[in-house]
Formats: C-alpha cells, structure tokens, sequence
C-alpha cells in the first residue's frame, strides 16, 4: 500500500513544483482487531495468541521509550496473507501512531534514557473507553498503556462491545453501566477509585491467574500496575503454564 503526503513547509526554487514523500507499508488484509474477532466465533487459541503478541508489542514499544497513547482495537490491524497453513495464527500490527510520545532523556546525563515509567505526560489524549483515569487528569505516563491494553484484553475475553454513538459501529471495550448510561472504566475509577470492577462478567471465561492479571492492569493508581515486562512474563505464564482456563 502506498501513502502519498505532501511536504509542507518546504520552499521549492520553483513556486510550481511540489514535494512529496512516499511511504510504502503492508497492507494488513485482515482489517483491525474489532473486524477480525467480531466476525468470528471466539477461540481460546487465537486469544492466546493476540495476548502474547501484544504485550511482545507493547514491551517492545517501551523497551524503545514509546508511549502509543491511543492502544485500541481499531488501532491494531491483523496480517494473514503469510500463513501457510490453517493452524498459524494471524499477525498483528499495532498502528497509528499519531499520538505516541517518544520519552527524551533528561536530568544529569542526558545519554542516559529515562523510564518511560517515570517520564510523565499532560495532554489528555486518545480514545475515551481505554483512556486510564490518570490521563482524564492529565498527568501520567506508560502505564496508560497498560490499563488501555487491560481493556482491550477483558474485552476480547469476554466479548464485550458497544456501540459507537458516532460511527454506530460495534467495537470491543469494556466499560461501567451506571443505571442506562455506560462510562469509561477510566472515568469511572477517577471518580470512585475505590471501585470493584466486576471481572469477568461471565463465569468461566477466564482462570483466577488472568482474572488477577487484569484487575492489576486496571488498577486505579497507576503504580499498582505492572510494567510492559512483567505484564509479557505473566501473560506467556498464564498461557504455557496453565492447562485450563476454567480453574
């Protein structure tokens, strides 16, 4: 797939030419995580598989002082077209990095990169259902990571979706019913931080140990989650380890 942009800022010698720069990337043909999974049944394998390689992503990301900042199933695209055979599970891309932030070094060496984990950030940014409560205030770092992929991963366990007020699309997310009205888990735990998140929704869809994982993930204060590494340790643990997901 090719992506055409202009350059703008640049003086031309000729007022008439024009620059242009030309990125080519994969095209990624099995759409994004809410098209891919809600036109399937769900299947313990593929969920597995999603987990790990998104917190391999998410590691790696960090690892490299990236906070995405807007991690959400629309923004993870699914590639099939290099499976050989029909027990390889789909790759996926984590895309759109508009909002991410890279984390500069700082303090007295500033050869020496500074934890994403300590680089904090103001702008209230991304999208609302995986936004962490620490980012509606406006000062937080990597962790909102965590907490968006915690959402996303309750989410894809248990199917939980709802409906776009402004697409009317059904995307995956999880969320806190108040009466008729549903609100953000993030905006929720900001105002109750004391909140006891009902998870999992439904019985035996997931064992004590990933039960336990998410509700870490989805802490209210940000230093009771863990960290990308830790969060890729536990999750190739829970799925090497454990024989069933039912106990």
């Amino acid at each position: 797939m090719l992506v055409e942009t202009s350059l703008k800022g640049e003086i031309a010698f000729d007022p008439r030419s024009a620059y242009y720069l030309w990125f080519v990337m994969d095209f990624c043909d099995g759409g994004d995580m809410n098209e891919y999974l809600l036109s399937r049944k769900p299947n313990r394998k593929t969920n597995t598989s999603f987990m790990l390689q998104l917190s391999s992503a998410l590691a790696f990301l960090h690892k490299n002082q990236i906070i995405h900042r807007d991690l959400k199933p629309d923004n993870i695209l699914i590639s099939q077209s290099r499976l050989d055979t029909s027990d390889l599970e789909p790759t996926l891309k984590v895309a759109d990095f508009g909002l991410s932030k890279v984390c500069s070094a700082s303090g007295q060496n500033p050869e020496e990169p500074v934890s994403v984990n300590k680089c904090f950030l103001s702008t209230a940014c991304g999208t609302d259902f995986y936004m962490a409560p620490e980012v509606w205030e406006g000062h937080y770092t990597a962790k909102a990571d965590i907490f968006a992929l915690g959402i996303i991963i309750w989410a894809m366990l248990e199917r939980i979706t709802f409906i776009d007020t402004e697409t009317k699309k059904e995307l995956l997310g999880s969320y806190v019913k108040q009466g008729t009205e549903i609100v953000p888990v993030g905006e929720a735990l900001l105002e109750n931080p004391k909140m006891e998140l009902l998870i999992p929704v439904k019985k035996k869809s997931m064992n004590g140990r990933m039960k336990q994982l998410i509700k870490e993930m989805l802490a209210a204060n940000p230093q009771d989650r863990p960290d990308a590494f830790e969060l890729e340790l536990r999750l190739v643990q829970i799925a090497f380890k454990d024989s069933s997901w039912e106990t």
